[in-house]
């Protein structure tokens, strides 16, 4: 036989809740809808623009490490730093291309500035004007088919070697002087890693 157990009944001293009435009921749905709105859209929102961000940055270094020749813009600073290729400001034209094998890694660049430009580049190098040699080309043939460079014989170019010692690259440095306003830098700057 079971008891049965005693029921509770309702407090009396407690108020009666009021019946929620159509526009509280709209209002309180309205807020639910945002909350879940919030909660899922931002964070998948978040997913699909960092999604779009990565996929792109594959692209740019796909083409960056697929290039086979000069490829137009500056190289990155850190290159800039391993080669010790100072390009100036005002520089135009810039382009540059890397190779990297088990002997020696590559920076190629070329750039037009004006001849402050020039200065101050040579300057970085621990250079100057009267380095060059008139007629003079460094950059052998090798180098100059990798990049597609052709030297004329005019006499309009002058050339240096900046050689240091291990591990500070090496450069071949070529300026077009046949506008002495604005001039071409071409340089190979080799080190040994």
């Amino acid at each position: 036989m079971t008891a049965s157990l005693p029921h509770q009944g309702p407090w009396t001293d407690e108020p009666e809740r009021p019946v929620e009435d159509r526009r509280h009921m709209i209002r309180r749905r309205a807020l639910t809808l945002l909350i879940i709105v919030l909660l899922i859209g931002i964070p998948a929102g978040y997913l699909v623009i960092s999604a779009n961000q990565s996929r792109d940055s594959g692209k740019d270094k796909e083409a960056k490490y697929s290039a086979t020749g000069l490829t137009e813009g500056w190289p990155s600073k850190l290159q800039r730093r391993i080669y010790q290729v100072p390009v100036p400001h005002p520089a135009w034209h810039v382009a540059y291309y890397e190779t990297n094998n088990w002997k020696t890694s590559r920076l190629y660049a070329q750039f037009e500035t004006n001849a402050a430009g020039l200065d101050a580049y040579l300057t970085g190098l621990g250079l100057t004007r009267d380095d060059l040699k008139k007629g003079h080309v460094t950059i052998g043939a090798r180098d100059r088919k990798v990049t597609g460079w052709k030297f004329a014989d005019n006499g309009l170019w002058s050339g240096v070697v900046n050689r240091q010692k291990n591990p500070a690259p090496t450069h071949d440095v070529v300026v077009d002087m046949s506008n002495p306003a604005y001039p071409w830098v071409f340089v190979v700057s080799r080190t040994v890693p």
